[in-house]
Parts: structure tokens; sequence; C-alpha cells
């Protein structure tokens, strides 16, 4: 009987003695190869691969410590797959807390206005930790993984910034871009005026897209929209050299000649009338608001003033006064 007694006292010593080092343990912070740790937990990760992994990745214990841990606090199924990082100072507690929580890392992208989508997929491609699904893929291989076979992808991504998971899909990505374009294009195209000339949401996208491109200071774009309406109106060419520098394609250098604005393409608006096939950019919403809802003028004619702002003109004698005052040199003596 007395020996029984001995043999539970020392249990119940060696018990409270694992379980003080268990506690110290896990309050203590952990010690790590680099500062910080990454991971990467992929959907349906098991909490021992999820241990296994944050050892492999430079968190110096016993996986099994980690996985007991995890199993033992009853959170074990609530770990979020996700990107995380352990810095300097993690304690096992909060390494659990931080994955239960979805606390990732992220990193960002931005796509930018007026940007075309060869731009987007050099961003892509350049992205930091973003998984390359698409770099094989030509662009019409990318609409048809969106879901829109046969569309061209020129202004179709919402220009803005991105916060992405590290290890997530540039696909995934583009598709988040996408939607939000659909969006904010059919918010658009429904604030649209009454006679607008426009036959539909992609008119308005690719007008949008010009505009975009025309405008170097924001109080002008909708006198600019407004111009080119009343063009499309009136039948006449847009007359626009964004859009003939996007149908150069890499061909540009540069330096738009005189034989660019004579050669026929799809996307010459001096030598074409109405709207190019498809958009030249990706239009922000101050863009897409001044194609549906333009600026009332009589202008048929805008010339660059050098400032970024624009200068307009109800006659083709008053424009062409207003390039030589703006872009024509005069003569030196």
């Amino acid at each position: 009987m007395r020996a029984g007694r001995i043999s539970l006292a020392l249990l119940l010593v060696a018990t409270a003695a694992l379980a003080s080092a268990a506690w110290w343990w896990l309050h203590q912070p952990l010690s790590l190869a680099a500062d910080p740790v990454e991971l990467s937990i992929e959907l349906g990760s098991t909490p021992r691969d999820i241990a296994d992994a944050w050892v492999r990745a430079g968190v110096q214990t016993r996986p099994l410590w980690l996985y007991e841990w995890f199993r033992w606090s009853g959170q074990a199924r609530r770990i979020r797959a996700g990107s995380y990082e352990a810095p300097a100072g993690t304690t096992p507690i909060r390494l659990l807390e931080k994955m239960v929580r979805g606390d990732e890392t992220l990193a960002v992208v931005r796509f930018t206005e007026g940007w075309t989508f060869r731009q987007i997929r050099a961003e892509l491609a350049h992205a930091e930790a973003l998984k390359a699904t698409t770099a094989a893929m030509s662009d019409a291989e990318v609409m048809q993984a969106l879901g829109a076979p046969g569309l061209s992808p020129e202004g179709r991504f919402h220009p803005d910034t991105y916060a992405y998971s590290k290890g997530s899909s540039d696909l995934a990505l583009l598709k988040r871009a996408y939607r939000a374009m659909q969006q904010r294009l059919a918010e658009a195209w429904q604030e649209r005026a009454a006679d607008s000339p426009l036959k539909s949401a992609d008119d308005a996208l690719t007008l949008a897209s010009i505009v975009e491109k025309e405008t170097g200071v924001g109080a002008d774009r909708g006198l600019v929209a407004g111009v080119f309406v009343n063009r499309l109106r009136l039948g006449m060419p847009l007359q626009t050299d964004p859009t003939v520098i996007f149908g150069l394609g890499a061909a540009f250098d540069g330096n738009l000649r005189k034989r660019d604005l004579l050669a026929d393409t799809p996307y010459n608006t001096y030598t074409r009338s109405g709207l190019p096939p498809t958009p030249i950019s990706i239009p922000g919403k101050a863009a897409l608001m001044a194609a549906v809802r333009p600026e009332p003028t009589r202008a048929l004619y805008f010339v660059a003033r050098g400032d970024g702002s624009s200068e307009f003109s109800e006659t083709l004698a008053e424009h062409n006064r207003a390039v030589n005052r703006f872009q024509r040199k005069p003569a030196t003596p």
C-alpha cells in the first residue's frame, strides 16, 4: 500500500514536471533558421503535415512537439490554408493562433489605368510568389480559362491594387480583376446618358479606354469624351493617336510617323470611322463615367497644350490656330 502511494506521488510529480516543461515550451520563442520563416499551407493538409512543413521550412523544433500541440489545443482542424510567416519571437501558441485566424502574409500587385494586357502579363510575371499558371498560355487561352472564350483581353481587367496569398495563381488574380471590371462596367452602363450614341457596354469600355490614354488631366476627361461622342454622332473619324499606336503593337518605337497615320489597320481611327474593334487599355472609373456621361460641348477638336491639359475647339480653323500655338515651334530666324 505504501509502495503504491509512493508510485502515485512520483507519477504526480512527473506529470507536474512535464506540464511545467510543456507550458515553458509553449511560451518560449521558437528558434528559426531565418527571419522570418515562410510557409504556404495547401488546402487539405493534415496537422501532422503542417507541423512537418514548418520544421522543414526552418522552425527549429521537433515536428512531433508541434503536432501534439496542434492536436492537444483542440484547434488543429481550424487551421486555414494560406501563406504565413513566423518572425523572430514567435511562440508555438502565437504560431497556432496565426494559422487559426488565417492571419496570412499577403503580397500585392497593381494594375494601372491605361495599361495594355501585355503590360498586365509582364507585371504578373514579376509579381512576388505568384504561381505563373498562365505563363505558357496565349491571350486567347487565358480568356478561355477565365470563361470568356473569343473575347479580347484588352480593357477587361479592373485597374486596382490586388492583395493575394503567396503561392496563389495568377489566373485566380486575373479572375478577380476580370469580375471587378465586369461589375464596374455594368454599373457605368446603367448611368449612361439617354442620348448616348454608344450601342453597348462594350462600346463604352472601348471609348473609355481611348479617353484614358488621351487625357493627362482628370478635369479634361469629360470634354475629351464629349469631342469623341460628337464625332461618333457625325460619322467623323475619331483621329486619335493612341489607337494607331496600339495597332502598331511591339513595332511602335516611340515615334509616331506620318506613314503610320496613313497605313490602314482596324485600329487606325484616321482611316476608319467609328470605334476600334476592341479597347486599347484598361480605363479607370473616371474614364468609364466620362464615356457614358460626357460633358456637353460643341467642340470637335482638341490638342495637347504641353502641360497635360488640352485646348478644345469647335471649328477646324480654331483647331489649326491652337495647333500652331501649342505644338508647332516658330521658325528660327
